[in-house]
């Protein structure tokens, strides 16, 4: 903004990311490179206000996210909606192993997932630690930003922070389709292209 010549306050900066960055999330979907069929899910912690949240994120077994949700709770029933939100997303394929770390709620919750038909009934929950190393190094991206925004205050603006994070670590991975991801240019362009804009 400086280079522009603007000034602009840093409440400006936060307002545009509450706006905007469910926004990109959900126009960025439908560019997403299909997913593999072997997922990885953790949860890492995220404070907000006094208390620890918990951030359950799913990718594939090279890294590409495939799904997110902040979640109040660490138990059965938050599993259960992130194995449903995980089966909605419209970049991924049928999973045909699922790996978890030893976090007790995964195996009840899916299988009441499997029952429900939401997760298919081959699918195979594996709990090897070793395996979910590639989405603890994931994490790594997204603990860095949230450092570096200090501690949030309220669920909503931390949910509406992270997917806007989220959605950007996904371009910047290079899962978007025909966009390299350390083409920093054509990836401003892509963003200005979702909201009909010249970048």
């Amino acid at each position: 903004m400086r280079e522009r010549g603007l000034s602009v306050d840093h409440v400006t900066i936060f307002r545009w990311v509450q706006r905007y960055a469910p926004e990109i999330n959900r126009r960025v979907r439908p560019h997403l490179k299909m997913s593999g069929t072997s997922y990885r899910i953790d949860e890492t912690y995220v404070k907000v206000g006094k208390e620890w949240k918990y951030l359950y994120r799913a990718v594939g077994s090279a890294g590409d996210t495939i799904e997110f949700m902040l979640s109040a709770k660490r138990d059965v029933s938050a599993a259960k909606r992130f194995f449903k939100k995980l089966m909605r997303a419209e970049h991924r394929r049928l999973p045909f192993s699922i790996s978890v770390d030893k976090n007790a709620a995964y195996p009840e919750a899916f299988s009441t997932s499997q029952d429900e038909r939401i997760v298919p009934k081959d699918c195979k929950l594996p709990r090897v630690k070793h395996l979910n190393n590639v989405i603890e190094q994931d994490h790594r991206f997204i603990k860095k930003k949230v450092r570096a925004s200090q501690c949030f205050k309220r669920f909503q603006t931390a949910e509406r922070t992270l997917v806007g994070i989220a959605a950007l670590h996904m371009i910047r991975k290079g899962q978007v389709n025909r966009l390299a991801g350390s083409d920093a240019r054509g990836q401003a362009t892509f963003v200005a292209s979702l909201f009909g804009i010249a970048a």
